[in-house]
């Protein structure tokens, strides 16, 4: 009986030894992504996963990579960071990935990077605009731009395309992606000339705006700046026109999905993104058509970042012609190439050099639906 056991301990060890050479030589590579398919910003969060998912599939209808397919392990961190640190341990310690697409918010990014750089896993957000998400060191990459350079298009737009001489700004004291966008755009709309006559502060989860909005209408600023998302920028919009501010409100990315969240209210506003659907490009309109044939919507920005950062990889990876981690790195950092959110490559911060468009929004041909149109492109 006891050499019985024996013998099983001495298999059951043998199969155990087998196991991470049988992962090595298995028929897939794992990547992974954390996305809020629930939470606040779902919207971002389900439309990033599905793009991502398309731009797997059609990877691996055209041979996959390395002679493998491609599969994408999916998290839902409802954009808390606690559950993004959660959802990237999981992701690197039972699936085994390569690689990530995420997170999606700056604050979620902001809390694994770290563990990412140390672990040696190439991690590429679609969408975290935080200055400071690529200092953690040569694996973490971004698809978007940074929020300086949002902030800096905006106000450079607001002075010299509207001929604003005044703003004003609200923004969320509790949230680094708002805090950033508001330090950068105040930065460069006064050295262009420009003054800020006010600027106002809530903290996340706030729904009443209208003592900072009564303050900054009776400083009567030119343009009013909103660095938010879009379901809080849709309640500070109706609450600003309530208190009497009609001058154009301006946001950036954050505010991308706000034609399906705001009505009349926010006509005439204007925000910076990474694309417009709407753009006479092909590439644009190849991935627009085969989006909404896939999941019967239009896709928006940060779908068209993380299909952009799902191919990245993918190319990275056919480019090392390998799986390892240092190899997979060096590979993204000679991308040059053009994707759908416009032509990328990286700088010496793996921030990409690429050009970012206006859109305005106007009103619609539906009864306070608002349209989202594009205005202009403002390049790097």
């Amino acid at each position: 009986m006891f050499k019985k056991s024996a013998v099983l301990l001495v298999i059951l060890a043998f199969v155990v030894a087998l196991l991470p050479a049988c992962s090595a030589t298995s028929n897939t590579i794992a990547i992974g992504t954390i996305m809020p398919i629930s939470g606040p910003v779902s919207t971002y969060g389900i439309q990033s996963r599905d793009a991502s998912q398309m731009a797997i599939d059609e990877i691996n209808a055209a041979g996959g990579v390395l002679g493998k397919k491609l599969q994408l392990y999916v998290e839902d961190d409802e954009a808390t960071p606690e559950k993004t640190v959660n959802a990237f341990t999981k992701l690197v310690t039972q699936h085994k990935i390569v690689a990530l697409v995420g997170g999606l918010t700056s604050p979620c990014t902001l809390a694994i990077i770290a563990d990412a750089q140390k672990r040696k896993v190439v991690l590429v957000t679609p969408s975290s605009t935080n200055d400071t998400v690529t200092d953690a060191g040569n694996f973490i990459f971004r698809a978007c731009y940074n929020d300086s350079f949002q902030g800096q298009v905006m106000a450079k737009f607001a002075y010299q395309n509207l001929g604003a001489k005044t703003a004003a700004i609200i923004f969320d004291n509790t949230n680094d992606y708002s805090k950033g966008l508001k330090d950068s755009f105040t930065a460069a709309f006064t050295a262009l000339g420009g003054t800020l006559v006010d600027t106002e502060s809530y903290a996340k989860g706030d729904t009443d705006f209208n003592a900072q909005l009564t303050k900054i209408a009776s400083n009567k600023p030119d343009v009013l700046f909103v660095p938010d998302y879009y379901s809080t920028v849709s309640l500070v919009a109706k609450q600003a026109r309530t208190a009497g501010i009609t001058v154009p409100m301006l946001g950036a990315d954050g505010w991308d999905e706000i034609a399906n969240n705001a009505g009349d209210e926010v006509d005439g506003c204007y925000y910076s993104n990474h694309y417009s659907p709407d753009a006479n490009d092909q590439q644009v309109k190849d991935f627009v058509a085969a989006y909404k044939a896939k999941y019967n919507a239009e896709p928006n920005a940060l779908a068209a970042l993380a299909y952009d950062a799902t191919y990245m990889i993918a190319d990275a990876i056919k480019l090392a012609g390998s799986t390892d981690p240092d190899a997979i790195q060096a590979a993204m950092m000679k991308t040059n190439k053009k994707f759908v959110t416009g032509q990328i490559s990286f700088n010496e911060k793996r921030n990409p050099v690429k050009s970012a468009v206006i859109l305005e929004l106007v009103k619609g041909d539906v009864a306070n639906k608002p349209k989202v149109v594009y205005n202009t492109t403002v390049n790097p």
